[in-house]
């Protein structure tokens, strides 16, 4: 059974992390197969969205902390620092897939999201949770500091005074407090998540996709640009946005009164 199992349905490529009997914690399998799908998806015209999501009951529980306490206890310091230095660049691997991703990533939250499992919902474009999901970075639970771009990410959507209190404190928080705190974006009720999730996931799946991808290049572009530059990149993205199919059909809708039919191109 693969640790990452993937299905591709009306142009949204699920992605389930599939350790649901570890809670899904990330093992080096699943880190090369997540790299290797979104490489792929990336380059997929048939896939428009993408969802991340856990399989059972909960997102994802950060890195395997037993396989890493039989390791520690069989390696010297070294050895320690080389192989985790690898680990952790393997995962950020992963990380630069998704800021590249030119089509929406949406986390699909149920149960816990912690440590790293944080990192990647923040990583995803939308996160959608159920009520009773909880988050907590808890690197600082195991004595060590936070991995999988969670220190670029947490800072910019929900504060520096936030993210330090999660990192110092590693303690859990709702996903209404997550909420208010700006990282989720849609709550729901348990019951509703497949379906709510199904429904936002369609929705952008049927969208204009090269919008969606140079819109997303013109936000996080924005987090380190200086004024003229993201005002000439603004200008870049729109003209090229102005000769694909999807702002044509987008134009004449509007002026026809009708609901566009975009094919992402």
């Amino acid at each position: 059974m693969a640790d990452l199992e993937v299905n591709v349905a009306g142009g949204v490529a699920t992605m389930t992390m599939n350790r649901p009997e570890a809670r899904n914690a990330l093992s080096m399998d699943m880190r090369a197969q997540m790299d290797d799908e979104f490489h792929k998806a990336e380059f997929d015209e048939s896939i428009r969205c993408i969802v991340l999501e856990g399989a059972g009951d909960h997102f994802m529980a950060g890195g395997d902390v037993k396989s890493m306490h039989e390791y520690l206890g069989s390696h010297e310091d070294a050895e320690v620092q080389r192989d985790f230095l690898h680990r952790i660049h393997a995962l950020h691997t992963i990380m630069f897939s998704m800021r590249r991703m030119p089509k929406p990533i949406v986390a699909k939250v149920r149960g816990a999201a912690a440590g790293a499992g944080v990192s990647l919902a923040a990583a995803c474009d939308l996160v959608i949770a159920e009520e009773s999901a909880f988050f907590t970075l808890a690197y600082c639970n195991i004595g060590t500091t936070p991995d999988g771009s969670s220190s670029f990410h947490l800072p910019r959507a929900i504060g520096i005074k936030r993210t330090l209190e999660m990192t110092l404190l590693g303690d859990r928080y709702s996903a209404q407090k997550m909420s208010d705190m700006g990282l989720v974006n849609f709550v729901v009720p348990d019951a509703d998540l497949d379906a709510e999730c199904d429904k936002l996931a369609t929705r952008l799946a049927n969208g204009p996709t090269h919008v969606y991808g140079q819109g997303k290049r013109l936000m996080y572009r924005s987090l380190e640009n200086e004024f003229e530059s993201q005002l000439q990149l603004e200008a870049e993205c729109f003209a090229d946005c102005a000769k694909r199919n999807d702002y044509r059909e987008g134009v004449a809708a509007f002026v026809e009164k009708r609901k566009p039919v975009f094919t992402g191109t």
